[in-house]
């Protein structure tokens, strides 16, 4: 063994140690914490000859790389739909990485076992039958392609032939129909072979970014066979949801599949509150709901459900002799025997069950409830302190846990690139138009935001209103 390996060996737990308390002092310190701090460079350097073990990289990395990292696991960054990471998920996040799992055959089963009845937790916790079969997988573009890989093969299914196995050529033409799809939509039909021009964009309702059912039937009318239709519970600049229970009663009289992109949106059924606007998404086809953002576990995480493994497995069936009996037969009727390498695209993944498992296990329905509700509360004092302010104004009402907002005067991207960089010590905004107005969104998602978080922000934006309003 290399010397230093060896040495690092020896005095593994008290350099975890020094880890866990350089970890716990960067956690401390998040709330004053720039949050996102202007990058003052570091200098590259070479791959080093012989290193010099942990404690040396350690200290380097504190001293070269982390003040330029951002506060992202804080109370105010709100330029994405970003959780931070609870203490429980942080729990079995170390201990994923202790552990080094790669669950992904029964020949090592004990990882599958234990993200099957995280699977199943996630499944209640959004109010899903057990018709829907989960399967975890990086984030919510991972999680929008296997569901358009599934929505493929019923295509194929439909036209009586196999995507998987002829190719997407065999499908012909392909018409994905949406009002407002997430980007990573077109991404996924660019990886599936379908293409980005098969995406056919809806026209929504009016100073709305939900899909208008009346138009979405009429383009279903004009459909030549069957098709894909991708529904949005929680939109990116509004957080706005489609009348999901109006596309089922579509799909009754139409023949197409229906995705529901629920990226955050579908935590809204924790909520009494919210629920209301995920009435219909246990009906979807397939559904995509992330955990880094609302469960507020690490990245990457994301689940997604379907009610059609058996079309699932016959995309991602993976067949080799050492990968055990399963896999060298293929694999049999669908199910949650199913092993996992024949579900997703890749083979290799660490154990992130864990750390959902461990914060379901921790704080339980009651606790993710709470997170929720708080997000939303904030989101809608911070979206009333706007409307009564003189330099901003709202773009559209808080439906969820997004604020969407503007300049009141002159509204140009320049001007809002410079509020948002002018707060960025403090709170963490992104650029968008909604409407065609140039915007700002806020969205909140972390387990940590507080109203004082708001009140900060709050004072941090109207400081940092532009004065100059040419537009320059």
């Amino acid at each position: 063994m290399h010397p230093d390996l060896a040495a690092d060996l020896v005095r593994l737990p008290s350099l975890l140690r020094s880890v866990r308390e350089h970890a716990a002092a960067f956690l401390d310190g998040l709330e004053e914490r720039e949050v996102v701090p202007p990058f003052r460079g570091s200098q590259a350097a070479g791959l080093p000859e012989r290193g010099s073990g942990l404690q040396a990289a350690l200290v380097d990395f504190a001293e070269r790389w982390e003040p330029g990292l951002s506060a992202s696991a804080g109370p105010r960054y709100w330029g994405f739909v970003t959780g931070g990471v609870t203490p429980a998920a942080l729990a079995g996040d170390w201990l994923t990485a202790a552990a080094d799992q790669n669950s992904f055959s029964s020949l090592d089963g004990a990882g599958q076992r234990l993200e099957r009845e995280t699977v199943s937790w996630l499944r209640d916790l959004f109010g899903l039958s057990r018709e829907q079969e989960g399967t975890l997988v990086s984030g919510a573009t991972m999680s929008n392609m296997v569901g358009l890989a599934v929505a493929r093969e019923w295509l194929g299914e439909r036209l009586g032939v196999s995507p998987a196995e002829e190719g997407a050529g065999a499908l012909g033409a392909v018409r994905v129909l949406s009002g407002s799809p997430h980007s990573s939509v077109p991404k996924s039909l660019s990886m599936l072979g379908l293409g980005r021009a098969s995406l056919v964009l809806v026209p929504t309702l009016a100073g709305r970014e939900a899909v208008d059912p009346v138009a979405l039937e009429a383009a279903l009318e004009q459909a030549d066979g069957p098709c894909v239709v991708v529904a949005n519970a929680g939109t990116v600049n509004s957080g706005d949801f489609d009348d999901l229970r109006a596309l089922v009663r579509l799909r009754d009289r139409y023949d197409f599949w229906l995705h529901v992109d629920a990226a955050f949106g579908g935590f809204a059924a924790l909520s009494p509150e919210s629920a209301f606007l995920v009435d219909g998404m246990d009906a979807a086809d397939s559904l995509c709901v992330d955990l880094h953002k609302w469960l507020n576990v690490p990245y990457d995480s994301a689940v997604q459900f379907t009610r059609r493994q058996d079309l699932q497995v016959r995309v991602f069936r993976n067949t080799a002799a050492y990968l055990g009996p399963d896999a060298a037969a293929g694999p049999g009727p669908a199910g949650a025997g199913t092993d996992r390498v024949h579900r997703t695209p890749e083979n290799s993944q660490r154990l992130r069950a864990l750390a959902a498992w461990f914060t379901l296990r921790a704080y339980g329905r009651d606790g993710h409830r709470e997170i929720v509700e708080r997000c939303m509360a904030c989101a809608r004092s911070l979206a009333a302190s706007i409307d009564a302010a003189p330099g901003l104004r709202m773009l559209a009402p808080v439906r969820l846990n997004v604020v969407c907002f503007t300049l009141a005067e002159n509204p140009t991207p320049a001007r809002l690139a410079a509020l948002a960089g002018k707060a960025a010590g403090r709170v963490f905004l992104t650029p968008t138009v909604y409407a065609g107005v140039p915007a700002l969104r806020a969205a909140f998602s972390n387990w940590r935001t507080t109203e004082a978080d708001v009140r900060t922000a709050f004072e941090t934006l109207c400081e940092s209103v532009p004065t100059d309003t040419s537009g320059a």
